[in-house]
């Protein structure tokens, strides 16, 4: 499975002339938690920021992003609502996990994307804190048929608590 955290940093290429456009910054995300855009980093301090709409994406590789032509590239505005997922005033990262009935599942630390699509985040990796995921390791809950993002928490139904899964962090994160 691929993390967000795994495309954040890519560079974009455009294959028309094969010049690099801009980097990942963030992915942006839509109510039924599908990419529809990749915000791309600033190269100026007061430029406008500006997107890629997920249509114009050629392929997602492990290595780049490519794009068809530099016109896929439009300003944030022009995006849809969306959710962020690591940076921004709707972001998901940091956000807490509780079930209807209260119970607080973890805080998400990063989303996982469908391996065939890239578009589908099909789970959440969540972590309880550092010293947590040193002695338990982090948690794997995916994706529930409903969710609420809210203001200060996503709720998920009751019985996502049984649909956790240890999953093993390496070192480097």
């Amino acid at each position: 499975m691929r993390k967000a955290r795994d495309v954040i940093g890519l560079p974009v290429i455009c294959v028309q002339n094969g010049k690099q456009v801009g980097t990942v910054k963030d992915l942006l995300l839509g109510e039924e938690w599908h990419i529809i855009a990749l915000l791309l980093d600033t190269k100026q301090w007061f430029s406008a920021a500006s997107c890629i709409r997920w249509e114009d994406v050629i392929a997602l590789g492990e290595d780049a992003i490519t794009i068809e032509t530099e016109e896929a590239i439009s300003r944030l505005e022009d995006c849809l609502t969306y959710a962020s997922v690591v940076d921004g005033e709707r972001k998901v990262k940091g956000m807490p996990v509780l079930t209807v009935n209260g119970q607080q599942l973890g805080v998400i630390d990063d989303v996982y994307l469908d391996p065939n699509l890239g578009k589908n985040v099909i789970g959440y990796e969540l972590t309880e804190g550092f010293i947590s995921d040193l002695k338990e390791g982090r948690k794997w809950l995916p994706l529930p048929d409903s969710v609420t993002v809210g203001e200060d928490a996503i709720i998920v139904p009751v019985h996502c608590n049984e649909s956790l899964e240890e999953i093993f962090v390496s070192k480097e994160e």
